[in-house]
């Protein structure tokens, strides 16, 4: 049997293709071992097999297409799609004509998950049957957000395909997949090329053409052969699917049966009442286990000690063992009574509870078989993870650089260790039983929701605890010795510290970037999309030396370094001493400290040398400083103190430029001349030099990463955000933040949802502001501006958000092109007078800008409560359906 492959693909100059797949007639799965394809003529690239009677495959030969750059860098076509059933063919020659599917087309989105199983799916015919011999032609194209009452037909040149005539069109039906179509047909007697075209029909009705030229086939019939023509996507609209979801923290969900904080088994309550409304989806916050410290510190969930690992605050007890549970009803009450999450209170009862059972559960349920599948499909992660938390409670801390023993994770030592005979087993076996628990609760939670006709969409944080399983396990992927953050912004003026160690991505591209792999794999057990916290990190991280506490000592990593040679070339008199040490001289000293200036000096500085002071060696960094003083005011001048200088100098001798350079005192003392001349440099180095390079290593991370898995994401793009990213994101087809009151334009004081592109997620808020009700009250002048020019109401803004207001900015969000608009639930809720919560403050979820932030917002009413309001349930439905979401 002969097989032809042929592609469509227009190349440039120095470009080779290659045939890709697991069959070793394709390489093996291996790159390296690709079919390379000959070019044929200007339109098509093509690769001939040939296999025996005995070497044919039985099994269906899935394939793609990578294209090697002059750069060596390779491309390759998305989609996972192209299956050829040869066992199923009874010809000695097929021919297959594809186009290239194109990473960052739009219509891919609506083959991820959510959509294929929840929001768009359709009846399907299944292919039944070997195409008879008079079958000359196969035709497949794929049009995913088709209604189901829609089939696309095929009409063209051939007297089969009706000669054009609309009512002759051969209809297609759906089948494989949601959104594909396809038709067999018999074209032995047609003259070639024949031009055609895909259309819609309804029902007996043509409803319109595809849009663009007409198609072209010139592969007619062969003897005893067979040709498949796979045409990509039918040129139709593919921004017409447009959804609304819920943003809320699983901890903030509040129900009659809940204990004192959020859990899984709230979800599907949530989810009757998003569906009831009209909602297509759920947010939540990472739900990853932050358990390091055992108090209320643990609360902040974007510092996971296990990137896979489940948090047992989440646990429903009832479930475990109901008999029990009933003697904490009265506990349970107080917990859930209170106004916010007690965080210690819940955790310690709940832990205490699956202690008190677990003796009594743990042979049933290890020995059970949904638990040793459970166990088989997270070992890699499941042991480690359980074997760190008894080391950290046996030790009294996660920093198992302190520990006695067991510092460095070692595999064989902690398979002895969590064997039978082992004091730890019991221990060990304890956090396996909750993580098993909590997964099967998550998983049921979710599939409750898909049956709800809602998705969940989950958070994958940027970063883990440096002192977590994680970097324990494989400290070799992680820069211990540095700090992740962000750079200032509005919302935090010295910038962010979030004191996660950076990743070492030269390390994670040796193995393809495994640890992310499986990181993802994990969250595809529950979630159908996922919003990736701090995308810019892909490009960028901002990295804080470990002596520094404030996120302004920072600097971007990787990036091209300031050279010595360019401070020559602009005519800047270069002087290491002066750029990158804190420039100290007594008018500084009285602009940061006022009248206690005097006294700073005797307790803090070295006498002057040449009118210049520097610090003592006790209080030369950030963290020195920290550890010695107490006095807020103080320490935070000596901060401003440390941080004022004008470069920062890496341990290797490199130069970068300190954010807001040009707002330091050093800055300021220095002349004109000179401060223009470093104000020409500092902006090509952040605005220039960098952007290409960076736009490198996003496209060396992001598509290997995006091509795993068929969850829909989306990226958290806000911040300093590089000229290169939404370029980057548009050609990956990632869905983009666009927040109103944070415009990425410059010179704007708020963007418009009206302009947002359609991958894109519009909101008015997410749990690092303040709601729109708390924004309106923060900044008048502000607001006024917003009450005339966004919303277009004249006269003075009302001093509240009345909810007449926060309706027409949630109106203004969903008649918004974006695919989804998502509204934190406060939001929803401030639309009505009755429902919203008295205190406008009490809504806030997070303050980014104050360190060791609690987080423990709940809702102030019931699921249940809220499922009752049938009010404000219909006008949240009424408005979704008015802006066709």
């Amino acid at each position: 049997m002969k097989l032809t492959i042929r592609l469509r693909y227009y190349t440039r100059f120095g470009q080779a293709l290659f045939l890709c797949g697991e069959h070793k007639a394709l390489g093996g799965g291996q790159q390296e071992n690709a079919v390379p394809l000959h070019y044929v003529n200007h339109e098509f690239w093509e690769a001939s097999l040939n296999f025996t009677d005995t070497e044919r495959p039985k099994t269906p030969l899935n394939y793609y297409f990578i294209v090697r750059n002059p750069d060596g860098s390779i491309a390759e076509d998305f989609g996972g799609d192209r299956k050829l059933d040869l066992a199923r063919l009874i010809t000695n020659e097929v021919v297959a004509i594809d186009s290239w599917n194109d990473l960052g087309t739009v219509e891919n989105v609506f083959f991820t998950e959510p959509f294929g199983k929840v929001l768009l799916q359709a009846s399907q015919e299944p292919v039944r049957g070997r195409p008879t011999p008079s079958v000359t032609h196969t035709f497949n194209v794929k049009a995913p957000v088709l209604p189901a009452n829609q089939t696309i037909c095929l009409l063209g040149s051939a007297g089969v395909l009706g000669g054009w005539n609309q009512a002759a069109a051969v209809l297609l039906r759906r089948s494989r997949e949601n959104g594909c179509f396809t038709v067999q047909l018999d074209l032995g007697l047609e003259k070639f090329p024949i031009t055609y075209k895909y259309g819609v029909y309804e029902g007996d009705t043509f409803v319109r053409y595809e849009d663009g030229e007409n198609r072209t086939l010139a592969e007619a019939p062969v003897s005893n052969g067979h040709v498949i023509v796979n045409d990509g996507f039918a040129r139709l609209p593919s921004t017409l699917w447009r959804g609304a979801g819920v943003a809320i923290p699983v901890f903030s969900l509040r129900s009659e049966k809940s204990f004192g904080v959020g859990e899984f088994l709230d979800l599907p309550l949530l989810a009757d009442w998003a569906s009831r409304a009209g909602l297509k989806l759920i947010q939540i916050l990472p739900v990853n286990d932050t358990s390091a410290s055992h108090t209320w510190r643990d609360s902040y969930p974007y510092a996971a000690i296990s990137a896979f690992a489940l948090h047992p605050l989440y646990l429903n007890l009832e479930r475990l063992d109901g008999a029990e549970f009933a003697a904490l009803s009265g506990q349970r009450q107080k917990l859930n009574g209170l106004e916010t999450v007690d965080y210690e209170a819940v955790m310690n009862a709940k832990l205490t509870f699956v202690r008190k059972i677990f003796p009594a559960q743990r042979k049933k349920t290890l020995a059970g078989e949904d638990y040793r599948k459970f166990y088989a499909q997270n070992e890699h992660w499941l042991s480690p993870y359980a074997a760190f938390c008894f080391l950290r409670d046996k030790f009294g801390t996660p920093d198992f650089n302190q520990w006695p023993d067991h510092r460095v994770y070692d595999a064989k030592e902690m398979s002895a260790l969590a064997a039978n005979d082992s004091k730890a087993a019991d221990e060990i076996a304890f956090h396996c039983f909750v993580q098993f628990h909590l997964h099967s609760q998550l998983r049921e939670a979710a599939a409750y929701a898909h049956s709800s006709g809602v998705i969940l969409k989950g958070d994958i944080a940027i970063g883990v605890h440096r002192h977590g399983a994680d970097v324990w396990q494989q400290p070799s992927l992680f820069n211990t010795d540095m700090q992740a953050g962000a750079p200032p912004d509005p919302f935090a003026a010295k910038g962010q510290n979030w004191g996660f160690p950076t990743y070492n991505w030269p390390r994670m591209k040796e193995d393809g970037f495994d640890w992310w792999k499986r990181r993802f794999a994990q969250m595809s057990y529950y979630f159908d999309a996922f919003r990736i916290d701090h995308i810019l990190g892909f490009f960028r991280i901002w990295s804080i030396p470990s002596n520094a506490v404030e996120g302004i000592l920072g600097y971007f990593v990787p990036a091209i370094p300031v050279q010595v040679s360019e401070f020559a070339a602009r005519g800047i008199a270069f002087n290491r001493e002066r750029f990158t040490r804190p420039f100290i001289n007594g008018t500084v000293l009285h602009e940061i400290f006022g009248e206690r200036d005097e006294s700073v000096k005797r307790e803090f500085l070295n006498s002057p040398a040449g009118g210049l002071y520097s610090l003592k060696p006790e209080y030369a960094t950030q963290r020195d400083v920290e550890k010695r003083v107490t006095d807020a005011k103080l320490k935070e001048g000596l901060f401003d103190l440390i941080s004022n200088v004008l470069l920062i100098e890496t341990p290797q001798g490199d130069l970068h430029f300190r954010l807001a350079m040009n707002q330091t005192p050093s800055f300021r003392r220095l002349d004109y001349e000179t401060q223009a001349r470093l104000k020409d440099l500092y902006v090509n180095y952040f605005f220039r030099r960098q952007d290409d390079f960076w736009r490198r290593e996003a496209l060396q991370k992001l598509p290997a990463l995006k091509r795993v898995t068929k969850m829909l994401i989306c990226g958290e793009d806000l911040g300093m955000v590089p000229a290169c990213v939404p370029d980057v994101m548009k050609q990956l087809a990632l869905l983009s933040l666009e927040i109103q009151r944070m415009p990425k334009a410059l010179n704007m004081d708020f963007s418009r949802p009206a302009n947002a592109p359609y991958l894109s997620v519009v909101t008015p808020s997410t749990h690092d502001m303040s709601t729109i009700r708390g924004w309106w009250q923060e900044d008048k002048n502000l607001t006024q501006k917003f009450f005339n020019q966004e919303l277009g109401e004249p006269g003075a803004a009302p001093a509240e958000c009345e909810p007449w207001i926060n309706q027409k900015i949630v109106r203004q969000h969903l008649e918004s092109p974006a695919m989804l608009s998502i509204f934190q639930l406060q939001d929803l809720l401030g639309t009505d007078g009755g429902l919203r919560r008295p205190d406008t403050n009490a809504e806030r979820i997070n303050v980014p800008a104050i360190v060791n932030y609690y987080w423990r917002y709940r809702m102030h009413m019931t699921l249940e409560v809220l499922a009752r309001a049938e009010g404000f349930n219909r006008s949240i439905k009424d408005l979704l359906q008015a802006s066709g979401r």
